[in-house]
């Protein structure tokens, strides 16, 4: 995920968390040859608004197959758009609406192909 301080990152991950994901890096990312990690000093680590800094199980890399962007207004019927240099899908939520994790969770499963889309982010 990308998006400002305070745009709702560590938000969105703490509800994904909640559906079963696994941390991989809250706060900063390392990315190499299309994989995501955290810096050794932070993997584990969750900083949540109100709460604070916790220790949680986490996954030492995972493959990027998704951006999800928090920085700018969702538009209602987007165009396909890749990542420049990664040449993932990047799709824009709102994480602020109830279902920002449910629409993250499709996206990426639009991504990996196990949904199709007939008109949108992933539509060919």
């Amino acid at each position: 995920m990308i998006g400002p301080p305070g745009s709702g990152k560590s938000d969105l991950v703490l509800r994904l968390l909640g559906r079963g994901f696994i941390l991989v890096a809250d706060d900063q990312v390392r990315i190499a040859e299309g994989m995501a990690s955290a810096p050794p000093s932070l993997a584990g680590l969750l900083e949540t608004r109100g709460l604070g800094i916790t220790r949680l199980a986490y996954a030492a890399q995972a493959r990027i197959a998704l951006i999800v962007d928090l920085s700018a207004t969702a538009p209602r019927l987007p165009e396909p758009r890749r990542h420049p240099t990664l040449d993932v899908p990047i799709v824009q939520i709102d994480p602020t609406a109830a279902s920002a994790a449910d629409r993250a969770i499709l996206a990426l499963d639009c991504a990996l192909g196990r949904v199709s889309q007939l008109a949108g982010a992933f539509a060919a």
